[in-house]
């Protein structure tokens, strides 16, 4: 057995034990090491750079590392295998999925504004934002030698007299608390029911001059991302808001890398851990803490995911759901309650998930239809959630279809050589003076924050720039040359936006021709899909009265420069509409309305799943689109009209 030891740059580490041939990516995994891996350890992403810091590890070269950068101790930790004792430091960058917790200011309108609205929105349409969940007084006379009926017999006659019901059920950590909670408050007191028609389910009990805040939970299971709020179920209000990297991150940046995964001895557990136990409790605890909320005063819960992330999630195989004819294990399920899955609310919490209409069409994009209203609008309108993958859904009051496309992770980062998630140090914007070739950005974090690598939002500018400047092809080749445009030793042209003593790494920030090429890739799946969706009911994109764009990429989407990389079609600009993390809101308002929830099932129920690998015409279209903006410019009229007029 060797130690082998983690340091960070804050100064702390992690130490454990391997034995000879343990591959170091996998020794990180087990020791709950953020170490970024979009790839899986597959070494075709180069993101799990560690640096050598003592001993030695059996590490081939790659591509991803220079000679000078070996000569430094970097490695990549997929292709590391362990020799004998050794320390490697793990940079910032390497965990930066990992970020911190954050906890929304709610005094902050922009932040409250779009829950209110889509509250708005939903009430227009008649429904009603109430749910199953009541706070209710009871008075029940105290037992004597003469009365001597046991306390959950006397508190089931009291709530069937009160609310006329038939059957009361008390649960397993009610009945702990009765005998207590009953004589503390002479027998007055208040509880936390759900009442359906037959029932009533007795969530808690209180004395009655407690204050009893009902808790509700909406939280929103990204690939990338995990969002969530924590809401007052009488009132709506949001009590706190909070959002984190998603824990299983490390198993991949994709959702077929995780099923994979999940496969090994051991992954359904691990896979589930990731999500519950590293990422959902822990944003559950900072909500609580910052709201004054128990955490068993959650007495509900909506998720909103993809089919594979409900999946991972519940620890359902996810298996054949990757695999033809794909059929998941199942699409809705009302079955699910917190001590079911460890979650940490109050354990007979039930769960509710947004229901999924396809193997990757999943209930994030249900939940965020209801949001976007277009099934109650007339108008001809295309819904876009962009994030690991793309979901589109094109419609009206009268029909819906859906479709996903496989844009892989270069929206997030991924498959891109300088690319990373919207942490500390992305750039998350570009411009580039089309004379002097000199770029001007900003950077997410504190003002004076160097940059380290490109977001989705940057690389969708940066793309854009280099084509209406002149500086890169419809290829994406590199045609002008300059102190910022390089070729390396095979030919390959790159363009650097910061040199490494601008930048807060060990090296340039760079966009490589293979960076632009996979992202054209990413690009060109969702536009063929949008033109796939529309010729199969012989619609073209100038029928399109309005697109909805949802999820954590659009909300620094720069809309013209989505259209100029071919990405979105060439409509006027003022259709384009960016409606948020509508999946969050869509669990939102499932969580707070039982009418919304079941208009969620039934727009699920009538919508039309697309699935783009079974249409002959998607990989002609897909090809077609492979170019900026499309090999057929024509169908880009104002982009190509602005370039020229740009040169």
């Amino acid at each position: 057995m060797f130690k082998i030891t983690f340091a960070f740059e804050d100064g702390s580490v992690v130490e454990t034990y391997a034995n000879a041939g343990d591959n170091l990516l996998e020794i990180a995994r087990d020791s709950n090491v953020a170490i970024d891996a979009p790839c899986s350890g597959n070494a075709s992403c180069g993101k799990c750079r560690v640096q050598l810091k003592e001993g030695e590890l059996d590490s081939k070269k790659t591509l991803h590392i220079s000679d000078e950068e070996y000569d430094l101790g970097w490695r990549l930790a997929c292709v590391s295998k362990i020799i004998g004792d050794v320390t490697v430091l793990v940079p910032d960058i390497a965990s930066a999925y990992k970020s911190r917790m954050k906890v929304a200011d709610l005094s902050s309108k922009e932040e409250i504004a779009i829950f209110e609205r889509a509250k708005e929105d939903v009430e227009l349409t008649g429904i009603e934002l109430r749910n199953s969940l009541d706070v209710i007084e009871v008075s029940m006379d105290e037992p004597s030698l003469e009365d001597t009926m046991p306390d959950n017999e006397r508190l089931t006659r009291a709530l069937k007299k009160y609310m006329n019901l038939k059957q009361v059920r008390i649960p397993y950590m009610v009945l702990k608390k009765l005998p207590d909670v009953l004589r503390e408050n002479h027998f007055k007191v208040k509880c936390v029911v759900r009442t359906t028609p037959s029932d009533l389910f007795v969530y808690d009990i209180y004395g009655m001059d407690e204050k009893v805040t009902i808790g509700g939970l909406a939280i929103d299971i990204g690939t990338t991302t995990v969002s969530g709020v924590l809401i007052n179920m009488e009132t709506g209000e949001i009590l706190a808001k909070a959002s984190s990297g998603n824990g299983q991150i490390r198993f991949g940046a994709d959702v077929i890398n995780r099923i994979i995964e999940q496969q090994k001895p051991g992954g359904k557990k691990k896979l589930q851990d990731a999500i519950i136990k590293e990422t959902i409790n822990p944003m559950i605890a900072q909500m609580c803490k910052s709201s004054g909320l128990r955490a068993s005063q959650i007495y509900r819960m909506c998720v909103a995911s993809n089919t594979t992330m409900n999946h991972l999630f519940a620890g359902v195989n996810a298996d054949p759901v990757r695999m033809e004819p794909y059929i998941p294990a199942f699409y809705k399920t009302n079955s699910l309650f917190a001590s079911d899955l460890g979650i940490a609310v109050n354990k007979d919490a039930h769960i509710i998930i947004a229901p999924n209409i396809g193997s990757y069409v999943g209930g994030d994009i249900t939940a965020g239809t209801l949001v976007s209203m277009i099934w109650n609008r007339p108008e001809f309108s295309l819904f876009i959630d962009l994030g690991t993958n793309g979901e589109l859904v094109f419609g009206n009051s009268d029909f819906m279809m859906s479709c996903a496309c496989s844009a892989g992770p270069a929206f997030e980062g991924g498959d891109i050589s300088c690319g990373m998630r919207a942490t500390d140090g992305a750039i998350e914007a570009c411009t580039i003076d089309k004379e002097t070739m000199e770029p001007s950005y900003s950077v997410v974090g504190e003002p004076g924050t160097k940059p380290v690598g490109l977001c989705g939002s940057g690389i969708i500018d940066v793309i854009s720039e280099l084509f209406m400047c002149g500086i890169i092809n419809p290829k994406g080749k590199f045609v002008r040359e300059g102190r910022r445009i390089r070729h390396d030793k095979y030919g390959m042209g790159s363009y650097v936006i910061a040199f490494e003593e601008e930048a807060g790494s060990v090296k340039d920030v760079e966009i490589t021709e293979v960076d632009i090429d996979n992202f054209i890739r990413a690009k060109g799946a969702i536009f063929s899909a949008i033109r796939t969706m529309l010729s199969s009911l012989d619609f073209d994109v100038s029928m399109i009265d309005d697109v909805y764009v949802a999820g954590g990429i659009g909300s620094g989407i720069n809309m013209r420069n989505a259209v100029n990389i071919g990405m979105f079609p060439d409509i006027p600009l003022d259709k384009f509409h960016y409606i948020g993390n509508s999946s969050l809101t869509g669990a939102y308002l499932m969580l707070l309305s039982t009418t919304a929830e079941k208009k969620t099932y039934e727009l699920a129920s009538n919508m039309t799943y697309m699935e783009l690998s079974t249409v002959p015409t998607y990989m002609d279209e897909f090809v077609g689109a492979c170019f900026i903006p499309h090999t057929d410019t024509g169908m880009f009229p104002d982009v190509m009209k602005d370039q020229q007029n740009r040169k």
